[in-house]
């Protein structure tokens, strides 16, 4: 190999452009400076403005909507046992008794019998204490079902209540049996076992009609 080929004579003049230098000085106007940008630069910045092709999972998915819906109804919902009690009342807080009080009668508000239940201490219970038992719209300040509402007031109440009624029902029971053991004026009393009226008590059930 001669020395020319090992050494070959080096370019005079400015080196060839490369191509972003040769379109970014296409594109500059007279008298404005452009900053040239290198080649790994302009794949750069391609790449940056290039669309994705690959479509992104969006954020309201119809399939986890419905997966999300599905868990909370099947929590409202328990085990859909048809033979669930719908007038089952949730749990109290402490000191306090739930009981379901008529709201309507015949789709009718009954205004003295809600000055009743207020003077025995009876109020409606506020749907925010149980939000699940009513829809979510936020309409409904009391907790309704099918014409009666949930009403609390203080347990202590309600054993007083409880008690004054059986005293009620044993007095007039005690009435009874005295007017059947009492004898006209004038006759024999009926202390004799042969004549005295054998009370028993207990409990049977009511025949219920078949039609």
């Amino acid at each position: 190999m001669s020395e020319v080929e090992a050494n070959p004579p080096k370019r005079r003049g400015r080196p060839p452009r490369t191509l972003s230098e040769i379109t970014a000085k296409a594109a500059k106007p007279v008298g404005e400076e452009v900053n040239i940008m290198s080649d790994s630069e302009v794949s750069a910045k391609a790449s940056v403005d290039r669309p994705s092709m690959r479509p992104s999972m969006r954020e309201d998915d119809p399939r986890a909507a419905a997966a999300r819906r599905a868990a909370e109804i099947r929590g409202h919902l328990g085990d859909m046992d048809d033979g669930v009690d719908e007038f089952r009342t949730p749990r109290a807080p402490d000191g306090w008794e739930y009981e379901w009080k008529r709201r309507t009668l015949l789709g009718q508000e009954d205004p003295a019998y809600q000055v009743q239940l207020a003077r025995m201490g009876w109020e409606s219970v506020p749907t925010q204490r149980h939000p699940e038992m009513m829809p979510t719209n936020g309409a409904h300040p009391t907790i309704e079902r099918k014409g009666m509402t949930l009403m609390m007031r203080p347990a202590v109440i309600s054993d007083d209540a409880r008690a004054a009624e059986l005293r009620r029902a044993r007095n007039q029971v005690r009435v009874k049996e005295q007017q059947l053991n009492a004898a006209p004026d004038g006759t024999m009393t009926r202390d004799h076992a042969s004549v005295r009226p054998q009370i028993s008590k207990g409990y049977e059930p009511i025949p219920v009609p078949k039609d």
